[in-house]
């Protein structure tokens, strides 16, 4: 049977007896705009330079004194959620996307991936012929996914993207980032050492994709998504970078938080009467801090600043190749962050995330022997409480949480040839959520997003339009009903006034307590009118619940160690009985998409046809801050347990034999966290040593086979120090993990969101 395509001319016997007809490829106009969205990882309210701070961000700065600065923006809570109500102008919870995408429920509202009944941007700006890319964090598709093994359904490619580069988690490495080049992984062009650093090659990465898009086609309009690791953890940044802020914090964060908030006020970036929120739970008064915890809070302060510094850096660079190109007027640029600042540093901050989230608190007094490292490569830090809530100033609370710290973040509109000129460097104090941008952008291309796309019948854009906002600061707010839910969390915001309830997890819903603000007067959620306005209250608790039937909020789910465990099934990447085999040739493979070692009984077995002079990784998981890797040198086979720098080594004392050879690795967990490290040849015991820390979680970076990539896990080595004999393949039996085990597993990844 032969398949006609659509054909709107003749066909006849002959070329002459017939008319023939070409298809016209859409196109959205001559006049049509670029566009361009910048999204900030962790970043608080008072961060950019235009916000408060006293960071240098002259290129975020520049963009907002030439464009528009909002100043009542609002997003999720967390960093999946907010991406899918971003790329899609709809509420993350009818899209899919509850939480972060490393999970699926079996409700509509976490799939792990956002809907297909809800095209992204990119799938609308691309059918109607604008030429789409993506670089940086993806974050959108469930990790055990995110394997070159597919499916890649989920991945940016298959959701409008026509380029893509960057990473699929939520969480890199700055020096050594998980890196995907369309579909498929691909190696960092560079090291610590040749002076490499992410956020640089993203932007390099994004010049060249709309270089090659305008200089081909300069006709089409393009799309960028422009996703920054930064300022996620690990806080790292280009030595230079950290020599510039060395002493500026030495004040803490009281001084520096109340200078914050005075220029916030100078500059009306919140209204006059706002009052600075106290202190948050757990943080102390700098004045109380030993001179330890003073000094490692600073220099972890400066961390972020250099890091934040550094970044603006690269969107100066990516806005110069926009003047360049002659593409800058024409593109509607629009930055702003996913949430409010991490809480995950804790009370004093750590060298390492995965310490915390074993459940480890790292002692300041302890953690300053290493405090040169924080920056670099040598450590994966994150901030203290008390400089987060800094961040936030002048808000509560953090990212994960509902109030407005959570979700009360800076955004900056620049359209030199749609905003005008005498509005440019004013500012706009509307209510305006993450799901309304991509309404703008359509509103300003004038594009209708169809009902269907690839086959799928979509659902309606919910997100409003503030086109009107950017001509007239004294336009009414196009949004005056906005809810939020965050694993159980809730909050409310209609004409000026807002709900908020703090949920604990495990606690029933009627023995908690809303709040209830009037932010027209009380910005900083100060004054909680929960008791003296019952019936405003009661009325906007039921907006809520209503809000959360049109939205697809329901079920509410306050789960976490249940969550994030891998969902042991057959046709996944993890079989029911536990048991994983892997042969080379293959690809770095992440995390959630491998056997895991943390916490658990594990067996692994390389199986080698061994001559003498072979040698290399047979199998790591981790980086030079911790993890694991089994490797043959000088003859010897060899195990380096990293615990967070603390390497426990164990040589065979006899050489590999010639020829096939199980070379196994039995990792055994004791008591109060110890456990010990066996090898074998054959099932012939031949070493073993104890382990003083049995790692529950060992990094957020996933293992690779006949290598190491990445930073090198062992000091033994340098990476890759890929394997030169014959790898017939790695056996691994996991088996399951205690409760406490994932409660540290679950712990970890919402860190890493």
């Amino acid at each position: 049977m032969v398949v006609k395509n659509e054909f709107h001319g003749k066909i006849g016997r002959t070329h002459k007896e017939s008319e023939p007809w070409f298809a016209v490829p859409a196109h959205p106009g001559e006049d049509a705009p670029n566009v361009i969205l910048i999204l900030m990882d962790d970043t608080g309210f008072a961060q950019f330079g235009c916000f408060g701070s006293d960071i240098d961000t002259p290129n975020i700065d520049a963009l907002a004194a030439n464009g528009l600065q909002f100043t009542n923006f609002h997003v999720t809570p967390l960093c999946s959620p907010t991406r899918a109500a971003l790329l899609t102008g709809r509420s993350n919870h009818a899209v899919g996307m509850r939480s972060v995408s490393n999970f699926v429920t079996g409700y509509p509202n976490q799939l792990g991936h956002i809907s297909n009944h809800a095209a992204t941007v990119g799938e609308v700006l691309g059918g109607a012929g604008y030429g789409t890319f993506a670089v940086g964090k993806w974050h959108l598709a469930p990790m055990e996914q995110c394997s070159a093994a597919g499916p890649f359904d989920q991945w940016p490619l298959a959701r409008g993207f026509n380029r893509f580069y960057g990473f699929l988690d939520g969480e890199t490495d700055q020096f050594h980032p998980e890196l995907v080049a369309d579909n498929h992984p691909v190696d960092p062009p560079g090291t610590p050492e040749s002076g490499y650093h992410v956020s640089e090659d993203l932007v390099d990465n994004a010049l060249r994709i709309i270089g090659d898009f305008k200089g081909v086609r300069p006709d089409r309009p393009f799309l960028g998504y422009v996703a920054f690791g930064a300022t996620h953890a690990p806080h790292q940044a280009p030595p230079e970078y950290m020599a510039k802020y060395k002493g500026k914090y030495d004040e803490g964060w009281d001084v520096i938080r109340e200078r914050w908030f005075k220029k916030q006020i100078a500059t009306g970036v919140i209204p006059a009467d706002t009052v600075l929120a106290p202190h948050n739970p757990g943080v102390k008064p700098w004045d109380k801090l030993t001179d330890n915890e003073k000094a490692l809070a600073c220099r972890m302060q400066e961390a972020f600043a250099a890091f934040l510094d550094h970044t603006d850096k690269q969107i100066g660079r990516l806005v110069e190749g926009l003047r360049r190109l002659g593409q800058l007027d024409n593109t509607v640029l629009v930055l702003h962050a996913d949430n409010g600042v991490s809480q995950e540093g804790g009370p004093f901050g750590v060298m390492h995330e995965m310490k915390f989230f074993n459940g480890i608190i790292e002692m300041p007094d302890e953690a300053i022997k290493h405090i040169d490292d924080i920056g670099g490569p040598n450590s994966h830090c994150n901030y203290p409480w008390g400089w987060a809530q800094c961040g936030n100033t002048p808000y509560r609370w953090y990212k994960q949480n509902t109030h407005e710290g959570g979700v009360h973040v800076p955004m900056v509109f620049h359209w030199p040839n749609g905003v005008p000129t005498a509005q440019r460097g004013t500012k706009r104090d509307q209510f305006v959520h993450v799901s309304d941008i991509v309404a703008t952008v359509y509103d300003i291309v004038g594009i209708t997003p169809p009902d269907v796309v690839k086959g799928y019948e979509q659902m309606p854009v919910t997100g409003r339009s503030f086109k009107p906002v950017i001509n007239d600061a004294a336009a009414p707010a196009t949004n005056t009903v906005q809810y939020f839910e965050n694993a159980g969390s809730l909050a409310i915001v209609a004409h000026g006034w807002k709900a908020v309830l703090k949920h604990t997890s495990g606690q029933p819903y009627d023995n908690e307590k809303w709040e209830l603000y009037d932010l027209n007067v009380d910005r900083s959620e100060c004054n909680d009118l929960a008791d003296s306005q019952p019936a405003k209250l009661a009325e906007m608790v039921d907006l809520w619940w209503q809000q959360a039937e049109t939205h697809g909020v329901l079920p509410l789910d306050d789960r976490g160690v249940e969550l994030f465990g891998a969902r042991f099934r057959a046709h996944s990447p993890h079989p029911e009985n536990r048991k994983y085999t892997y042969r080379p040739p293959m690809s770095p493979m992440p995390g959630q998409a491998a056997a895991g070692l943390g916490g658990r009984t594990v067996d692994i077995v390389a199986t080698v046809n061994y001559s003498a002079g072979d040698e290399g990784v047979l199998y790591a998981t981790g980086t030079q801050n911790s993890g694991f890797s089994m490797f043959v040198q000088n003859g010897r086979f060899v195990v380096d347990y990293n615990a967070f720098g603390d390497h426990t080594v164990v040589e065979s004392p006899v050489p590999v034999p010639n020829g096939v050879v199980a070379l196994g690795v039995r990792l055994r967990r004791g008591e109060n966290r110890t456990g010990t490290v066996s090898l074998d040849f054959d099932g012939v015991e031949v070493a073993s040593a104890g382990v003083s820390l049995y790692m529950s979680m060992m990094s957020s970076v996933g293992p690779s086979l006949g290598q190491d990539h990445g930073s090198a896990v062992s000091t033994r080595y340098h990476s890759p120090f890929a394997y030169t004999g014959d790898l017939l393949q790695v056996t691994i039996d996991a088996g399951r993990k205690t409760g406490a085990e994932l409660a540290a597993e679950a712990r970890s990844e919402m860190g890493r969101q």
